[in-house]
C-alpha cells in the first residue's frame, strides 16, 4: 500500500508537500543524512531497506581484477520497485534481492531520535521527497539523488 502513493497520474501539487515547504534545505539534508546513516547500518547487518520507491541492498558481485581473474565483492545497489518501473516505463537491470535476505522498513522513530527531530516530521519529509522524486519520473525530468 505504501508504494501505491508514488504511482502518480497527476503532477504533484504544492499542498502535498507541506512539510518540505516548512523545512529549510539544511533541515531536509539533515533528515536525509540521518536516513542515509540508518540505511547504511541496516546494510552492514545484511538487511535490505525498502523505502516505498525501491530498496537498498548490498549484493554479491564479481569484479574483474586481472586477465580472467574474478574477485567476489559486495556491491551496494538501489533496486527500483517493479510496479514503479512498469508504471513509469523505466529500463533497469533485473536485480533481485536474495530470498534469504531480510527486507526492513526504515525505523523513523530511531532516525528521528538520532537527529533530534519529531518522528512525524522525518517520515513526512522522506515521503514528500519521494513524492517529488516520483513526480520527476512522471514528468520525465532528470533526477539526481546523491547518497554518501
Amino acid at each position: 500500500a505504501e508504494m501505491q502513493k508514488y504511482l502518480l497520474y497527476n503532477t504533484v501539487e504544492p499542498e502535498e508537500l507541506s512539510t518540505l515547504r516548512e523545512l529549510s534545505t539544511i533541515e531536509i539534508c539533515k533528515v536525509w543524512s540521518g536516513m542515509s546513516r540508518h540505511i547504511y547500518r541496516q546494510l552492514l547487518q545484511k538487511r535490505a531497506v525498502e523505502i516505498g520507491v525501491g530498496s537498498f541492498a548490498v549484493l554479491p558481485a564479481h569484479a574483474n581484477v586481472a586477465e580472467g581473474k574474478l574477485l567476489p565483492v559486495e556491491r551496494p545497489v538501489f533496486i527500483l520497485s517493479k510496479p514503479l518501473k512498469m508504471f513509469y516505463n523505466l529500463e533497469s537491470d533485473e536485480t533481485k534481492i536474495p530470498d534469504e535476505m531480510p527486507v526492513v522498513q526504515p525505523d523513523f522513530e530511531e532516525i528521528a531520535a538520532n537527529i533530534h527531530f519529531r518522528h512525524e516530521i522525518v517520515e513526512q519529509c522522506v515521503q514528500e521527497t519521494l513524492l517529488c522524486f516520483a513526480g520527476a519520473l512522471r514528468d520525465n525530468k532528470e533526477v539526481e539523488f546523491s547518497f554518501r
